[in-house]
């Protein structure tokens, strides 16, 4: 696909998704999904996927970054999962007992994450999350929750979405503090002002930076030293940073860790995972006060373990984490030598480890600008990339990269345009794309 703004048009996607917007709240089940994240009228519904490629309904064939909201690392329809998905489909997913997979998936999982002792499955990442903030409020017997303000998302549930700007629905309360990434001090006094209450830290292990040096074992210090449980959100780690998550790329045991998104490589598991004397909280073979951890109904469908299984099993035997990191190195390059070559270099920037980059673009004063990054996408939807972000998918080969950076390429000469112009309206086409986390709609 490709051609001029004045070409470029997605008239099915159009209709479908006002169809969508009928019928759906959102017109998608994920915010981050939503068509108010891309430009005007260009926002692809999808038809099917193979490998690194998507299909929308008007027939375009797009290289997709971001698969999945980051969950599918492998490609889609990846051979190996499906094949594990089909076999356990046809011997039934749910049953009134565990199933055998259960116990195979655990076996398997606390291989794979050694510093884990317990592992309990869930179909999402809020849930697991959710779970760990509980368990840690029972065992210290705490209500504070502090979590790190740097990161943008740990659930969907009111201890999280309180503190954004879509708190609407939900009753006031100031259970919820923050520290922000990297700065121990800073923390040290948050428990300090707090001292006795905070029940857990909660944040992402690693971001679009690597942490300082000792950051990560200051913290495990600190928890212990305040008594409170320190939490590691793996969703977005676990895997592309290693098969054993950040936890076990730097060395830093946390309490306990929630894991998601490519578990499963697009099919629904997530996972809850920490110290035994923590996990056993919410069992039966303890003599304390029960905690009600998790219990949902699809949580361990022996289709979704199979899957996660069958991820693993890929990651160890493939090389899937080295592989994604050469393929976001190679592309991180490219991109920048294209947005240098355009006289743009300093405006769009590639950020982030390897294996999950994303870009920023901005002003002709060096701010970050929404209506630029409308324009760029729109370019890279016209050269046939869907690219929320740069975070590559192991599917992904050198004409996939080459098609990715000639794409980014012309968009930077259209931005090279605006910035002369001091404006990009009229490449925008229609307004700018928004934020997921606003207060109005």
């Amino acid at each position: 696909m490709g051609g001029t703004d004045g070409e470029f048009g997605l008239p099915r996607s159009r209709a479908a998704n006002e169809r969508l917007h009928a019928l759906v709240p959102g017109g998608a089940h994920t915010y981050a999904k939503g068509d108010d994240q891309y430009p005007e009228g260009l926002a692809p519904v999808i038809t099917h996927g193979r490998g690194a490629h998507v299909w929308d309904v008007d027939g375009n064939r797009y290289v997709e970054y971001g698969s999945g909201l980051r969950s599918v690392s492998l490609g889609h329809a990846h051979p190996r999962v499906v094949e594990a998905v089909r076999r356990e489909i046809e011997r039934g997913g749910n049953f009134v007992r565990p199933s055998v997979v259960e116990v195979e998936a655990a076996e398997r999982f606390l291989a794979t994450v050694p510093t884990a002792e317990m592992v309990k499955f869930a179909k999402n990442g809020s849930d697991a999350t959710t779970a760990a903030v509980r368990l840690a409020r029972a065992v210290t017997g705490r209500a504070r929750v502090a979590l790190c303000a740097d990161h943008p998302f740990f659930s969907v549930d009111d201890w999280f979405i309180g503190t954004t700007p879509m708190s609407a629905g939900i009753p006031e309360t100031d259970l919820t503090v923050t520290f922000p990434y990297g700065d121990l001090a800073a923390t040290e006094d948050l428990l300090a002002r707090h001292e006795g209450e905070i029940a857990c830290l909660v944040l992402e292990p690693a971001t679009h930076a690597e942490p300082p040096p000792g950051y990560l074992a200051g913290l495990r210090a600190l928890a212990d030293r305040h008594g409170c449980v320190l939490v590691f959100d793996e969703m977005i780690t676990g895997f592309r940073w290693s098969e054993a998550g950040a936890q076990g790329l730097y060395g830093v045991v946390p309490d306990l860790s929630t894991f998601g998104k490519a578990l499963g490589n697009g099919f629904a598991v997530s996972a809850l995972a920490g110290r035994r004397e923590l996990m056993e909280r919410g069992g039966l073979r303890h003599s304390g006060e029960r905690v009600f951890l998790l219990s949902t109904t699809h949580g361990a469908e022996t289709h979704a373990l199979a899957a996660a299984m069958a991820v693993q099993t890929a990651y160890t035997e493939e090389g899937v984490t080295a592989r994604l990191h050469a393929l976001g190195e190679r592309l991180a390059a490219g991109v920048r030598e294209a947005a240098s070559g355009m006289g743009v270099g300093d405006h769009v920037l590639v950020r982030g480890r390897a294996s999950n980059l994303v870009f920023a673009t901005l002003d002709g004063d060096g701010r970050p600008s929404q209506e630029y990054r409308t324009l760029f996408l729109r370019r890279l939807l016209a050269g046939g990339v869907l690219a929320p972000s740069f975070v590559v998918s192991a599917a992904l080969d050198d004409a996939d990269i080459e098609r990715t950076v000639d794409a980014v390429a012309q968009a930077c000469a259209v931005y090279r345009k605006a910035l002369d112009a001091g404006d990009p309206t009229p490449w925008m086409g229609g307004r700018a794309v928004r934020p997921v986390f606003r207060r109005l709609a």
